[in-house]
């Protein structure tokens, strides 16, 4: 079922009107209208607004990808960067947090700090939190930085699995560089994650079910630096 098939089919089972759900939404009815057509879909704000709001998960409003190809849930293919430094980006990520990595010393009071270097590229995580977190990821050549990626998130339920988060940001690929990718499941745990941009300029937002209840979600937006 396509986006806008989902979307008409939730509202009308709630009862509400264009006019009622774009006001709880905080937008105008035409925007509404036009989701509903398929003339424009909604941003990664709206789109997590509207999972809220019906309780439902973001790859169950979008669960036809190739349809809803606009919303750019899709693969972001880089085109900008050489390979050789996306190659290497996931290989950093799969050797640091997600692979267990040591921490190095950190860089600011109470920070967990990741660094991987090959050669001429060094990368480097460094994050503040725990239950509630932010931090950055960022790639340098020679020392000079070629690309960052902020993110911000928290453990919403006692049921989220540092494991299977972890398991997650394992599957990084170069298509989909970022965080983990668009769908994982693994008994009832569920991860999805939406992506708007490219590699060059990006926003994104990943969450996690447990049982068809969210227990973890986290934004996160970035690109190349210059």
């Amino acid at each position: 079922m396509s986006f806008q098939e989902q979307l008409q089919t939730l509202r009308k089972a709630r009862g509400l009107s264009q006019e009622k759900l774009a006001e709880i939404i905080g937008i105008s009815r035409q925007a509404v209208a036009k989701w509903e057509v398929g003339q424009s879909y909604p941003d990664i704000a709206r789109l997590i607004s509207i999972s809220d709001f019906f309780n439902v998960s973001i790859d169950k409003l979008v669960n036809d990808y190739e349809e809803n190809s606009h919303l750019n849930i899709v693969s972001n293919k880089v085109n900008d960067l050489n390979g050789d430094v996306i190659d290497f980006l996931c290989k950093a990520k799969k050797s640091t947090y997600a692979g267990n990595g040591e921490e190095i010393k950190a860089s600011r009071p109470n920070s967990h700090d990741f660094e991987y270097v090959e050669g001429e590229l060094k990368y480097i995580d460094t994050y503040l939190g725990g239950k509630q977190f932010s931090g950055e990821e960022a790639l340098w050549r020679n020392d000079i930085p070629l690309w960052s990626m902020n993110y911000a998130g928290r453990v919403l339920d006692e049921a989220f699995s540092e494991k299977f988060l972890k398991e997650v940001l394992s599957l990084v690929s170069k298509d989909n560089p970022y965080r983990g990718p668009i769908i994982h499941e693994k008994g009832q745990h569920k991860y999805h994650c939406i992506i708007k941009g490219k590699f060059e300029w990006f926003q994104g937002y990943e969450e996690i079910y447990f049982n068809n209840n969210k227990v973890y979600e986290c934004f996160f937006h970035g690109g190349v630096i210059k």
